[in-house]
């Protein structure tokens, strides 16, 4: 697959984040342009789009979960629903949690999640997916999880993971604490409480910020990783977009959010000291290093990615998410399935994927890439 990887995140206007509302979207146009020798769709209900997009039978979509792909849903909608005029497409974002609970009751065609389902729930998805299908997993893209603060005067602030952990379980509770002191030197901190934000709904975002946490800092740290946020006291939001607002309006904040949330509200982001010679901005290339450290696990045409959160390769930024794309490996339902198999098809093609750096996502490795275009192809 030909890689595109920008040196930096693009700058989003404040205006452009995505309402939490559906997306029904309707300009733009792209090219599915899947390289030589991957295989495609080929089926009787596929139609050439525009721009070479492939075209499944028109139906309307509705699909729901990751609040972090939101950005890349809304391109990838618009240049999809362009090419292909007869189909409609709506993502809710929800939240990866719901979004999971939404597919599992059979009211989407497919989910959007930051985490992978559980043994429990793909147990359960084997009643949504008919003729002895269940539940699967599309790795689609990759970001960085930004660790945003609302701190005036003070322009780069670097923390480590047991300091985030400590301030996030209240041990740390003044900028200009001892600790973060430390980390900072010649940094003026003022001496303003400490406001800690986190995702009131079920979040895949906060599965992975807890699972950096977790692994990074286990001694710091008192719980698992968990889609729900399990530790006491804080600020809570919903959503990235109100975790990101939220922050953004109050002095002392600090919360963790995708970065392309803080970008478009022109948020400070927190540099983070790994161990490594130097501490690491959160960016597309720092992100897409430390996924290409990631080990892919699962069988069949299930793939999930076990991320490195405890990374101390130079340049590896350590707190990232993996949004994949949920649907069944046989007995989608009949009526959505064309149009969601050439939907996912597009999305996953060189053209799609490489339009991902533009929105500030990082760069998923080329073989994982490859083998969900080929997984793609084998379900039904």
């Amino acid at each position: 697959m030909k890689r595109q990887c920008k040196s930096g995140l693009r700058t989003l206007a404040a205006g452009s984040a995505v309402a939490a509302g559906a997306l029904a979207l309707t300009a733009c146009g792209a090219d599915n342009g899947a390289p030589s020798g991957t295989p495609t769709e080929a089926t009787p209900t596929t139609t050439p789009g525009a721009g070479g997009i492939q075209c499944g039978k028109s139906a309307t979509l509705k699909a729901s979960g990751s609040t972090a792909q939101e950005y890349a849903m809304q391109s990838w909608i618009k240049s999809y629903m362009r090419a292909c005029r007869g189909t409609r497409i709506e993502y809710e974002g929800t939240g990866s949690g719901t979004g999971q609970t939404e597919f599992l009751e059979g009211k989407t065609a497919f989910a959007g999640s930051d985490s992978p389902l559980s043994t429990d729930q793909i147990t359960k998805s084997r009643s949504v997916c008919k003729g002895g299908g269940r539940a699967v997993h599309l790795p689609m893209l990759g970001g960085p999880i930004s660790v945003a603060y609302n701190l005036p005067g003070v322009s780069r602030l670097i923390l480590d993971a047991p300091t985030l952990a400590n301030i996030y379980t209240a041990k740390i509770t003044t900028w200009n604490d001892p600790a973060i002191a430390k980390l900072n030197p010649g940094t003026k901190l003022p001496a303003t409480p400490i406001k800690a934000v986190h995702r009131s709904d079920s979040s895949g975002t906060t599965d992975n910020f807890t699972s950096y946490l977790n692994d990074a800092a286990p001694s710091a740290w008192p719980h698992s990783h968990d889609k729900e946020w399990k530790a006491k006291g804080g600020e809570s939001a919903k959503g990235s977009s109100g975790l990101a607002d939220q922050v953004k309006k109050t002095k002392g904040a600090i919360g963790y959010v995708e970065v392309s949330y803080a970008l478009a509200r022109k948020i400070p982001t927190v540099a983070i000291d790994t161990g490594a010679d130097s501490p690491v901005d959160p960016n597309v290339l720092s992100s897409s290093k430390a996924i290409s450290e990631s080990k892919a696990i699962g069988s069949g045409n299930d793939l999930t990615l076990d991320l490195n959160y405890a990374t101390k390769a130079p340049g590896s930024y350590p707190i990232n998410m993996v949004t994949y794309e949920i649907v069944c490996n046989k007995g989608n339902k009949a009526e959505t399935w064309p149009a969601t198999k050439a939907f996912l098809t597009f999305m996953a093609g060189k053209k799609g994927q490489e339009d991902l750096t533009f929105q500030g996502y990082a760069t998923l490795p080329a073989d994982v890439v490859n083998k969900v275009r080929r997984n793609i192809s084998r379900l039904s």
